[in-house]
């Protein structure tokens, strides 16, 4: 679609539900209230509206092409990651669980079938998650940069040090998989029904991304960092 002042804050965000964490952002209400136009709005609440219209336009506007890490240093591979993919889940997994908790709060007793289940498998998989970050960057990505730059590790033997705690994330990976896996399923693909509202839709949305960009977080760990370390660490 195409972002422009007039239309109302309800027709952007039911079109286009990748806007939804800016409208959060600037506490604007997309929901309940959202029929009014943005333009009228953001005067109201004293806000820029060429600055609100270009973070909108920002939000649904595909990503640029990504850089060969293949080829790029550990280090820097690692400070993608983290700025990429462990910082913007520290902030989008408990944005996403306040709106679930919202949605079952409202629809829970017309979707026991699916919004219980749904809640029950995201709150688990977001507790594991932020602690899985939150050992990669104390443990695993310290270690695997000093490798990189021939500091000393907690073992005289890299490659038998590092082996452990890989196999430990590729596990959990697997683990986060399933559970997208399920939560894809009770979604039914992550289709809202026909009368969801705009906070429906953008929770649908919301864990469709985050399937999407664990995806890739997942096969840059799996596929591109973990191998290439446990490389280095053999000294091959």
């Amino acid at each position: 679609m195409t972002l422009t002042p007039d239309l109302t804050v309800a027709e952007i965000a039911a079109t286009a539900p990748a806007t939804i964490p800016v409208f959060q952002h600037h506490q604007i209400d997309f929901c309940c209230g959202g029929k009014v136009p943005l333009a009228a709005l953001c005067q109201a609440r004293g806000l820029n509206l060429d600055t609100v219209l270009a973070e909108l336009r920002a939000a649904v506007t595909p990503a640029a092409e990504q850089a060969n890490w293949a080829e790029a240093s550990l280090t820097a591979l690692v400070g993608h990651i983290q700025a990429r993919y462990h910082e913007p889940l520290r902030v989008e997994l408990p944005r996403i669980s306040a709106m679930l908790t919202k949605v079952v709060s409202r629809h829970g007793d017309h979707l026991p079938g699916t919004l219980l289940p749904l809640q029950q498998t995201y709150e688990t998989l977001q507790e594991e998650l932020l602690d899985h970050v939150t050992k990669e960057d104390r443990i695993l990505f310290p270690a695997i940069v000093a490798l990189e730059n021939g500091d000393p590790l907690p073992m005289p033997d890299a490659s038998a040090w590092i082996s452990q705690p890989i196999g430990v994330m590729e596990a959990e990976h697997a683990a986060a998989g399933a559970a997208l896996a399920r939560i894809r399923e009770v979604t039914d693909g992550f289709v809202p029904p026909d009368w969801a509202c705009p906070t429906f839709r953008g929770l649908y949305h919301a864990l469709a991304q985050l399937e999407t960009d664990m995806h890739v977080h997942v096969f840059l760990e799996n596929h591109v960092l973990f191998p290439r370390s446990a490389q280095l660490a053999t000294g091959q």
